[in-house]
């Protein structure tokens, strides 16, 4: 067992990261560290669902094992792992950025001695939700690291970070894993059914978590059918907007879905934090208090629920995507694998009924679509001008 079994189709990625933690534990103990190239700054990039975060937990917990090799077994491995160890801090962006007062908590806290006597790792997903104050903070980081401090930021390019972070970070790309990889893994680690498995697996795209999630429920599974069904809805413009409408509200329903109990249990557990209910003296100004950090709160929340509305949207859009290459796959008679293959009669319809032209500029509106969303375009409209384009082609 290994700390890196989960990370599949990434071998090269994975004999670095190897290296260097037998490095890392070779400076720990005082000694030469043999050429590994243990530095204080990485940057793992990747497509989505290429494994770039478990490649930078499974690191962090490599290099704080006790045998210096992510064993998997030992107690740092395990509590790295699970989130629990006090020298690991992940960073997850729960919003639509990471501004600069999130970074110099991130300064401070990656400043500390690690506890243990090993590293003080502090791991950043989605670095490139980082502001440029925010980012201009972190250099402070990169350019004077603490003894024993290893920043991990993680993005799916080295574009999406200025060059000034870049720079001053080592490289540790990935790229996106073969779905027969991906339908191994549910089928040793989550006891899928071997045809799901390989069914979840490229309609995924190599993406691990989504394969899981198609794999393991049914309503993931409905989602993805709905999302699908839309080119057969684009007749007229009246069904096209009414199809982009519903492909919207889908994606608030399945994110107020993801954050409701959330948000409920951190107004509860905040309002008990500050005294709800409580009389006497100093009443007052514990209300005031109250509401300014429930007005805080519901920000941060307002945030995390755009952000999640618009992962879900992204997601669909992604479908959609790799529905229109496997129609231009069949036009075009390449005789490459469908990555909806369950779909192949509606995509052969639409393949016979166009040209690949068209679908080509299919593809490209469904990608301006993903883009607009990026720069905060209102969603329903970047939706609906897809949903338009889509239509005339």
């Amino acid at each position: 067992m290994s700390v890196f079994d989960d990370l599949v189709g990434q071998e090269r990625v994975v004999t670095q990261l190897q290296a260097t933690a037998d490095a890392a534990a070779r400076v720990v103990a005082g000694e030469p560290e043999g050429g590994g190239g243990m530095t204080h700054a990485w940057l793992f990039t990747g497509p989505p669902g290429s494994g770039r975060s478990v490649a930078a937990r499974a690191f962090a917990a490599a290099l704080q094992c006790d045998r210096g090799t992510g064993c998997g077994h030992c107690e740092p491995c395990t509590q790295a792992l699970s989130g629990a160890h006090p020298d690991v801090a992940v960073i997850v962006p729960e919003g639509l950025s990471l501004g600069v007062k999130e970074a110099r908590e991130i300064i401070t806290r990656s400043s500390r001695a690690p506890t243990r006597g090993r590293w003080q790792v502090t791991l950043i997903e989605d670095a490139d939700r980082l502001t440029e104050d925010g980012t201009n903070a972190l250099l402070k980081a990169l350019e004077e690291p603490p003894p024993r401090s290893v920043l991990l930021l993680s993005a799916p390019s080295t574009e999406d970070l200025l060059p000034t972070v870049r720079s001053r970070c080592r490289l540790a790309p990935l790229g996106t894993p073969p779905a027969e990889a991906v339908a191994g893994v549910l089928v040793r680690r989550d006891g899928v059914d071997p045809a799901m498995a390989a069914f979840a697996a490229r309609a995924a795209q190599g993406h691990i978590g989504r394969a899981k999630r198609l794999a393991t429920d049914e309503n993931a599974r409905q989602e993805r059918h709905e999302v699908l069904m839309l080119p057969r809805s684009l007749q007229g413009v009246g069904s096209a907007l009414m199809a982009a409408k519903g492909l919207f509200e889908a994606a608030q329903e399945e994110s107020g879905k993801l954050t409701k109990d959330r948000d409920a249990l951190e107004k509860e557990s905040l309002s008990t934090a500050l005294g709800a209910g409580a009389t006497g003296k100093g009443v007052t100004g514990a209300a005031r208090r109250s509401a300014g950090a429930l007005k805080e709160l519901e920000k941060r929340q307002k945030s995390r629920g755009t952000r999640t509305q618009r992962d879900a949207l992204d997601r669909a859009l992604v479908d959609l995507a790799a529905f229109y290459r496997d129609v231009l796959t069949l036009q075009l008679a390449t005789g490459a694998a469908l990555v909806h293959g369950d779909l192949s009669e509606q995509a052969t319809t639409i393949a016979r009924a166009t040209t690949p032209e068209s679908t080509l500029r299919r593809v490209d509106a469904v990608l301006a679509c993903r883009e607009a969303l990026d720069a905060n375009v209102n969603p329903l409209l970047a939706v609906e001008a897809m949903a338009l384009a889509l239509r005339t082609g």
